[in-house]
């Protein structure tokens, strides 16, 4: 839609699609429409209504709901209530149109006074009247009215804005309900700012002696309830607050002061706003000093009254030398547990050493890359305690060069630290040092222990050559069995020319996994090569690719004027991954593989819908259901993790059961792994399942869950899940995977910002500093390990950014685990085109598909953005890009979600998805859509290669609807519940769609399908490969290289769609080239006389269709162990077998 909206309503989009009895071969897309409320959490308070007053501008001050979550009745997609509160004129929410009255809110996250709410639409629109009411609560449930219903006219002339004056009142959301519009007929608004009076209600927390020292200090609680966590209880906002978890006595919130102070008051403040109500709460204070692990009492239990007429805050006494000061509460007249807005720590800092860095020198003064450099630094104890021994850490270009002892130091005094570092390569380092980098001081101020020089330390160049050898092979990916040619280019990074050789040039394959040589490549370089020049490649010969990973190491032989100190570059390493599919850095185990021992029994294989085999990998599963069963894997790497894909029975009534299974790690007990059910079992209908057993048969039985170990299991040790007497459910396991990792650490502490916690208000925070510098240091946010709370998406806009974790492992971010189907991840706009996000995972809570939000990476309009390294679970959708460009999407884990994986449409361009692997999407795992519906033009230049599909329990692993030069390669399928393991189709789904391009052709190639296929849409059959030409042309598709073994019902099927009793479109320019199908056997279900075929023109699909038409040629066919190779009983389609 143009943002310029028509004067005179027209149809709109309709915002469900026909039923599939009015369409019957059309299967549930997953689109954009956003449907529903979302709900956020309550706070006890009151509103007030007001007289409506309209005015010409709006009053000073901040706008409250900027950036604030913003829900509505409904949207017309993209228009989206978040746009309310994103600060872009240009954008605006719209509601579903001819529907109404509706409305749309946001949550300021606590209750607050106001007294204006401005509403504005874009700047360019023509003048419209909206009739409407401004409504008010406390809890997001009951609504007061605040300003009665009136008409406001937005007028071009006056900025297209309306300001509403209203009394003070206080409210928490702010909700506008619209009747009418005369300029559309829908309710519209691109912002609804609210603001309050300017006279503030924040509070430092105390007036004793000393200065508050717990504003802002780490902040801890033993609970919390929905977003009222302990970081805003000393956040400086009297309108947050702490509050523990309903019951969960005692409740503790602990603030960390850093060391030792001498307090002499705490307080305690609640929001001093009359719509809190008087209540008395019961703790005592306790203490702990900087010495002790022991909390002490301070201050006894006892009652404190809190009273909004008398400020609601409380001041209690306390003489004390304390490091962490705890409130435990036991009591709460007003809530279920305790409650704090702020808590302040009155005090001066108690006396304690504090170690820093004041200065570095170096020797020789002049160094040269020959030289051995000594660094020295000088260290001083500016406290006024003595320090005890410890370390100084010495820092080359941010690395640690050296370690030195550093003696104990009295208040006051210096002393200097020196150590050897070796030689530099020549040019300018950074030289810094850190005094106690392991904390074993406790000092008066830990901040200041690191030191940067002011000026580098310069390395002189000497005159030799350097030869760096650059190794390079084609094709770029290969697969197995595919002639690899190797080539070596030299270049010399000296200061002076190489001599005439020749150079010997080595090259050796090892095995990824044994470090077996697999072959060794050698060849020569004869000539000279100038300083900074680089040679043309050396061809070493070809080598013919085995599946796996393998290491490539290549070394040069020095050269004659080349110092020894330049050589060890002559030897360079790199990985190769040959294969279909991804490649990623773990290791899977089948369960049927492995030993068994107990009464665990071996199932399957089978094909069935709702069975611990037919849903389960390779088809076949292990059992363990009594007392000493158990599943033993010997591991093949080594592992500090571990993955388990199992399936738990459902709760009787639905929702779920969480249950554990004891692992032994060579047959000693380690640690029990947690599993649910909660995120499967589903029931009934097979295109609209719900979460109740009662709807009928079951589907999508199984989840993973994962664990960290506290050590390396080594390779070769055998990892054991046993059922014991404590582990009380069924269980039936699929397969695990293990995995070594370790935290990536902050690549640049300088240029990139940590957040001050975890929250998601923390990491918020950290995206808007980078936003709002204005220094040009920061490049983007590092997250550290941890465990992040998120409800909501993170805002991302105004500049490209780095948001860095430290792993999928380490860096994660949880949905509310109480709570369902909330829509987490980012947010973006083109202003951050350019952007990275990279290294970290988040687990949404998603029980049940709805179609709209649940997409971690929703972008839109956007370009050269990089995904790398994150693990997505639990989510509806990983990534959908709506008209997107230049993506590069690699290293990614998509893991049980509820409809597509990965989905690329509306003239998305030029985009790279490499290395990825889905394991049970609820939809396609890997789709391009080229529907035009939401802009963009055409849909090419995208390459998906090198990714795996495992286990989609509905729709494709891979699904490909129209384009042209498009490229997917490298591609391991397997074990697709109910339809084909590839779909190449042109049914546009009842959107604006592109058709197949002719010339470039898109590309399937180098594509393993396992055991794909099933029945779907009440009994329709799918294959291995489904080619369907339906709504647009069907045509310019190149299939080559594809292994389709042991499909359920066909290896490749085609379909041509029928309206009116008429093709729409035939199969046309369609080439099959390398394709082998074999193990297509009857199935021995109620569709056998569809099944056992290897090329099937599928001549009645269903009722009301007909025969497939077109045409398609087959060169060097192999078709071997099917029940009927070829079945083509039309005389609408030509299939032509070229040898």
């Amino acid at each position: 839609m143009s943002p310029s909206r028509p004067s005179t309503p027209v149809p709109s989009t309709p915002t469900s699609r026909p039923s599939r009895s009015a369409v019957p071969w059309k299967r549930t897309r997953l689109h954009k429409r956003l449907l529903g409320v979302v709900s956020a959490g309550a706070l006890v308070a009151a509103t007030a209504t007001a007289v409506p007053a309209a005015t010409s501008a709006p009053a000073e001050g901040t706008d409250l709901a900027s950036g604030a979550p913003a829900s509505a009745s409904s949207e017309n997609w993209p228009y989206e209530a978040v746009h309310v509160t994103d600060g872009d004129p240009d954008t605006y929410w719209e509601s579903t149109n001819h529907e109404l009255p509706q409305w749309a809110q946001v949550d300021l996250g606590a209750a607050t006074d106001v007294e204006q709410v401005v509403l504005r639409l874009p700047n360019s629109w023509e003048e419209r009247t909206q009739t409407l009411t401004v409504e008010g609560s406390t809890d997001g449930t009951e609504f007061d009215t605040i300003v009665p219903s009136d008409a406001y006219v937005f007028d071009p002339d006056d900025g297209n804005a309306v300001t509403i004056d209203m009394s003070e009142t206080t409210t928490r959301y702010v909700r506008v309900h619209v009747t009418e519009n005369t300029g559309w007929p829908a309710a519209q608004l691109s912002a609804l700012e609210v603001y309050g009076p300017d006279d503030g209600n924040g509070d430092d927390g105390g007036e004793g002696d000393g200065s508050n020292l717990a504003a802002g200090r780490p902040i801890d609680a033993s609970s919390h309830v929905h977003v009222f966590e302990a970081g805003n209880a000393n956040d400086g906002d009297l309108t947050t607050y702490w509050e523990g978890a309903p019951g969960a006595y005692p409740g503790t919130l602990t603030v960390d002061l850093g060391a030792n102070a001498d307090i002499s008051e705490v307080t305690v403040a609640l929001d001093p706003d009359p719509v809190w109500e008087a209540r008395t709460q019961t703790f005592e204070i306790l203490g702990r000093d900087q010495n002790s692990d022991e909390f002490t009492t301070l201050v006894p239990e006892a009652d404190y009254d809190f009273d909004p007429a008398t400020g609601n805050t409380i001041s209690v006494p306390v003489d004390a030398t304390v490091a962490d000061v705890r409130l435990e509460f036991t009591g709460n007249t007003g809530a279920p547990n305790g409650q704090v807005a702020e808590l302040g720590v009155i005090g001066t800092p108690g006396a304690n050493p504090d170690l820093t860095v004041t200065d570095m020198s170096w020797s020789p003064v002049e160094p040269v890359e020959t030289d051995e450099l000594t660094l020295e630094a000088t260290v001083e104890n500016a406290g006024d305690a003595s320090s005890a021994g410890t370390s100084v850490d010495l820092h080359v270009d941010g690395a640690v060069a050296a370690n030195v002892d550093l003696d104990a130091l009295d208040a006051g005094a210096s002393t200097t630290v020196t150590a050897d570092v070796g030689a530099l390569g020549a040019g300018s380092h950074e030289i810094g040092a850190e005094a106690d980098p392991d904390g074993q001081v406790i000092e008066r101020d830990e901040s200041n222990n690191g030191y940067v020089h002011g000026e580098p330390v310069v390395i002189g160049e000497i005159e030799t050559s350097d030869l760096v050898p650059d190794v390079t092979w084609t094709p770029d990916s290969p697969g197995s069995g595919d002639a690899v040619e190797f080539s070596v280019a030299l270049s010399n990074e000296g200061s002076i020319a190489t001599t005439g050789g020749p150079h010997e040039i080595t090259l050796v394959i090892e095995d990824g996994s044994t470090g077996d040589v697999l072959q060794t490549l050698t060849g020569t370089h004869s000539g000279v090569i100038e300083p900074g020049e680089t040679a043309a490649p050396v061809v070493l010969g070809t080598w013919d690719a085995g599946d796996g990973r393998h290491a490539v190491t290549v070394e040069v032989e020095a050269d004659g004027n080349e110092h020894a100190v330049k050589r060890d570059n002559n030897t360079a390493s790199t990985s190769l991954f040959a294969g279909r599919g991804a490649n990623l850095p773990y290791d899977i185990y089948q369960a049927q593989d492995a030993e068994t021992g107990g009464g665990a029994d071996i199932v399957g294989p089978n094909r069935e819908v709702g069975d611990g085999a037919g849903e389960a990998s390779g088809r076949q599963a292990v059992t363990l259901e009594n007392t000493g069963d158990y599943v033993e894997f010997t591991t093949r790497m080594d592992t500090n993790t571990l993955v388990v894909r199992a399936s738990i029975p459902d709760a009787p009534e639905g929702g779920g059961i969480t249950d554990t299974l004891n692992i032994y790690v060579d047959g000693e007990y380690i640690k029990p792994i947690t599993l649910t059910s909660r995120y499967s079992w589903l029931y009934g209908d097979e295109a609209d399942p719900g979460t109740s057993p009662s709807l009928g048969p079951p589907r999508n039985i199984y989840d993973e869950a994962n664990v960290m170990f506290d050590t390396t299991i080594p390779a070769g040790s055998t990892i054991r899940l046993q059922k014991d007497p404590e582990n009380t459910t069924t269980y039936a396991v699929d397969f695990i995977s293990v995995e070594q990792v370790e935290p990536e650490p902050n690549p640049d502490p300088d240029r990139y910002i940590e957040p001050d916690g975890y929250s998601h208000n923390d990491v918020q925070n950290a995206l808007d500093q980078v936003r709002m510098d204005t220094s040009g240091d920061l490049d983007g946010v590092y997250l550290p390990p941890g465990d992040y709370e998120t409800a909501q998406k993170f805002q991302v806009y105004g500049e490209p950014i780095e948001i860095i974790g430290a792993g999928p492992w380490f860096t994660r971010f949880y949905a509310p685990q109480d709570q369902e189907n909330t829509d987490v991840g980012f947010r973006v706009d083109s202003s951050v085109n350019g952007s990275t996000f990279r290294g970290f995972a988040y687990f949404g809570n998603y029980t049940s598909r709805i179609d709209g939000p649940g997409k971690v990476f929703d972008f839109q309009n956007v370009s050269d953005i990089t995904i790398d390294d994150v693990w997505v679970e639990h989510m509806v959708c990983m990534y959908w890009g709506t008209n997107v460009d230049n993506m590069t999407i690699t290293n990614a884990r998509m893991r049980n979600l509820w409809a597509d994986g990965l989905n690329m449409t509306n003239g998305s361009s030029g985009n790279v998805v490499r290395n990825v692997e889905a394991r049970g999407t609820g939809d396609d795992s890997f789709a391009l859509f080229a529907a035009t519906d939401s802009g963009g033009g055409e849909q090419t230049g995208n390459v998906y290669e090198n990714l795996t599909s495992m286990l989609p329990w509905r729709a494709a692993g891979l699904a490909v609807y129209g384009g042209y030069d498009n490229t997917f390669r490298n591609i391991h399928i397997e074990d697709t519940l109910v339809y084909s393991g590839v779909t190449i189709s042109s049914l546009d789904f009842g959107y604006p769609m592109e058709g197949f391009g002719a010339d470039p052709p898109t590309v399937f190639e180098n594509i393993s399908i396992e055991r794909a296929g099933g029945n779907f849409w009440g009994g329709q059959t799918f294959p291995g490969m489904w080619l369907f030409s339906a709504s647009e042309a069907f045509q310019g598709i190149r299939v080559n290289d594809v292994d389709i073994i042991d499909p359920t019902y066909a290896g490749i099927m085609f379909q041509t769609h029928y309206e009116g009793g008429e093709p729409v479109n035939p199969v046309t320019d369609t080439v099959f080239d390398n394709i082998s199908i074999t193990g297509a056997q009857l199935s021995g279900d109620e569709y056998e006389d569809r099944s056992g075929i290897g090329i099937w023109v599928n001549e009645m699909p269903e009722e009301g269709q007909g025969p497939a038409v077109g045409s398609a040629t087959f060169r060097n066919l192999h078709l071997e162990d099917n029940h009927e190779d070829i079945r083509n009983n039309t005389d609408t389609f030509d299939l032509v077998i070229e040898d």
